[in-house]
């Protein structure tokens, strides 16, 4: 049965539906020879190659064995697989041996805890704004943090052109505190900080759902233990594929 070339990109495990449209549309992937076109699908027995490297061998191959890492991403990575970004990307600095990529993302000034995996259909999942999955962040700011601060936080802050879901937030310190968010709007942290005359020094993601930084080191990544990932895919068996329409749905940046 036909299915659409990204689609079948992203279940091999090279890289998201979305990145898999941008590497087709910048003419990175070829079919049976040929230079692929957006929107395209493929039958079995295909070949298929992305950014000069086979996927599968052929069309319809079974995929390589589930991985989901947990990774402490430093400053100065980047996120994206893009060329035009001269930093070093997360994934090749990881260098692991299967094809993974970034469930989401973390901005090149931001650290902490960030998921990588060969899974696509689980990266939508656990991403989508609408279907609300916790991810917790502590942030160091360039002044003292107010009570005034705190609330309006957690109230909601108008920015990209929309306001903020209301979100837990917590002072764990003079110039520090905790956030959880259930969305992630483009650098969405660092917009509402701005808004309300504060400047972050430091992010630090330090959980997604169930899933920990603890105490990994920065740099080095863990594999997702099987508890942790049967909890994971609990939490995310009623969750959507499909996109969530808010005013505002930026990138999945903090």
């Amino acid at each position: 049965m036909p299915v659409r070339l990204n689609k079948y990109l992203s279940e091999m495990g090279v890289c998201s539906r979305r990145e898999a449209d941008r590497l087709i549309e910048s003419g990175k992937v070829s079919v049976d020879g040929k230079t692929a076109v957006t929107g395209m699908k493929i039958e079995e027995g295909q070949t298929v190659v992305c950014d000069g490297k086979p996927v599968g061998g052929q069309a319809g191959k079974q995929k390589d064995k589930p991985v989901m890492l947990a990774v402490n991403k430093p400053r100065g990575i980047v996120c994206t697989t893009s060329d035009k970004d001269r930093a070093e990307n997360i994934v090749e600095f990881l260098n692991y041996p299967v094809r993974i990529y970034p469930i989401g993302r973390l901005d090149k000034d931001s650290e902490g805890l960030l998921l990588l995996t060969n899974q696509g259909d689980l990266v939508n999942r656990i991403m989508r704004a609408g279907n609300g999955h916790e991810k917790e962040y502590l942030v160091k700011v360039n002044k003292p943090v107010t009570k005034e601060f705190i609330k309006a936080m957690g109230d909601g802050v108008p920015i990209l052109d929309t306001v903020t879901r209301p979100c837990f937030v917590e002072s764990v310190g003079k110039d520090r505190f905790r956030i959880i968010l259930t969305q992630g709007l483009n650098r969405q942290i660092r917009r509402m900080c701005e808004y309300l005359g504060y400047r972050v020094l430091e992010l630090k993601r330090t959980r997604i759902m169930n899933i920990q930084l603890g105490n990994l080191r920065t740099g080095d990544y863990r594999k997702v233990t099987p508890a942790e990932y049967e909890t994971l895919l609990e939490i995310i068996k009623d969750s959507t594929n499909l996109p969530y329409k808010e005013k505002q749905d930026g990138r999945k940046n903090s």
